[in-house]
C-alpha cells in the first residue's frame, strides 16, 4: 500500500481517468495523497509564430480545471492537481521524483509498430521510474 500516488492523465484519453483513479484507491493507504498530472507537449519554436497569444496559458487552465473535476467526481479529497509543459515521460519521472511518489499509475494504449522501435511513454516510464509503476491497458 502507498502513501503518495502519481496519476498522469492524458487529456486525449480522459475517459480512462476513472479507471486509473479506481486502481489508485485500491493501492492507497488511508490518508494517501494523489497527484493528478497532465503534461502538455511543448510547441516547437517554429510553430510559436502560428499560435495566438495566451493559447498556452489557456491549455494549462483548461487542463487544471479538467483534473480538478476528475478529483471532485472521484471524491479524491487528498488530490494535488499539476500541469506542466514538456516531454511526457521526462516530466512524469521528474514529478514522481520531486513529489517522492511511491507509485505511478499510467495508462497505455495498444502499441503500434512505431512503439516497438521507439517505445511508448508508459514503456519509458516503466524502464526509468525509481518507484513502482502500475500500467493499465
Amino acid at each position: 500500500m502507498y502513501d503518495k500516488i502519481l496519476i498522469p492523465i492524458d487529456m486525449s484519453h480522459v475517459e480512462r481517468a476513472s479507471e486509473m483513479v479506481a486502481v489508485a484507491k485500491t493501492q492507497a493507504n488511508e490518508g494517501a495523497t494523489f497527484v493528478l498530472l497532465n503534461v502538455i507537449d511543448e510547441v516547437p519554436a517554429w510553430a510559436m509564430d502560428y499560435q495566438s497569444e495566451g493559447i498556452a496559458k489557456e491549455h494549462v487552465k483548461s487542463a487544471k480545471e479538467e483534473l480538478s473535476k476528475i478529483a471532485d467526481s472521484e471524491s479524491l479529497s487528498n488530490a494535488d492537481v499539476q500541469v506542466f509543459s514538456g516531454h511526457s515521460y521526462n516530466t512524469i519521472l521528474h514529478v514522481a521524483k520531486n513529489e517522492k511518489a511511491e507509485l505511478i499509475i499510467i495508462g497505455s494504449h495498444h502499441p503500434g509498430v512505431g512503439d516497438y522501435f521507439l517505445g511508448s511513454t508508459a514503456a519509458k516510464v516503466v524502464r526509468h521510474a525509481q518507484c513502482s509503476v502500475y500500467v493499465i491497458r
